[in-house]
């Protein structure tokens, strides 16, 4: 049984079908991506797994159970950071813990011993506008973490990134994923930022949007993957796959 799973989903707004019986299926440790087009309704998809929005048809399993409707049951990371200003980087990260009845001090020592794993190690006093895009962004990661969900959903999570400090994260990224067993499924319309990170990718097309590809990246990847044959044969199927519909 997968970790996490959706089944028929459909979702209209005004009476325009947005999405269009969408089945998708997240295994535990994994990395999933799902590609699209701006506009396709993967934030409204997205939206729905979350538990934050309800579909008018289909429904949402988390280990087998319905959780259809039930906001908290998955992580979930919009593309700002929604850091607190007034409050420091550790402080923001731990907010979770806080919010779940932890004391303070053992929260922000808890948060504390994850600091170095998520890269934020010298930042733990630092406001969130004195730390770069990069760092922003690990620190929301981090704080998403600390929800405790085993499912983290992240909608277009490295698209406000330059391309080195993107291409950074990715590596960054799937490095703590792979020794936090983080079960993911990110959202993204940058076709080499889906086979960068994707152990298995879904691809969204058409209007409605509905899934018109599932596709499998190769693991473990060589580190120079992008540069290779299979990562350029990859690419044109799935800019095929994306044309369908659109």
């Amino acid at each position: 049984m997968s970790l996490f799973r959706c089944e028929g989903i459909c979702k209209s707004y005004r009476d325009q079908p947005v999405v269009w019986d969408i089945s998708l299926r997240l295994e535990e440790g994994e990395t999933l991506g799902l590609l699209g087009a701006s506009g396709v309704g993967k934030t409204t998809l997205m939206s729905i797994l979350a538990g934050v929005s309800l579909p008018d048809a289909g429904r949402v399993l988390l280990e087998g159970q319905d959780v259809t409707g039930l906001p908290g049951r998955a992580g979930y990371m919009l593309q700002k950071d929604l850091l607190l200003p007034f409050k420091s980087t550790l402080d923001n990260i731990c907010l979770p813990l806080i919010l779940k009845g932890l004391k303070k001090a053992e929260a922000r020592e808890r948060a504390r011993q994850q600091m170095e794993l998520f890269g934020l190690a010298g930042s733990e006093d630092k406001y969130p506008h004195q730390l770069s895009g990069g760092m922003r962004q690990r620190a929301a990661l981090a704080r998403t973490h600390f929800l405790g969900n085993k499912v983290i959903l992240l909608d277009e999570p490295f698209a406000a990134l330059d391309a080195i400090t993107k291409s950074e994260m990715h590596r960054w990224y799937l490095d703590v994923a792979a020794k936090t067993g983080l079960s993911t499924i990110f959202i993204t319309h940058d076709v080499d930022e889906a086979l960068a990170l994707s152990g298995r990718l879904y691809v969204m097309a058409g209007i409605p949007g509905r899934l018109t590809a599932e596709i499998e990246t190769p693991s473990p990847r060589p580190e120079d993957f992008a540069l290779t044959g299979q990562f350029l044969a990859l690419k044109r199927e799935v800019l095929e796959h994306l044309a369908v519909g659109g």
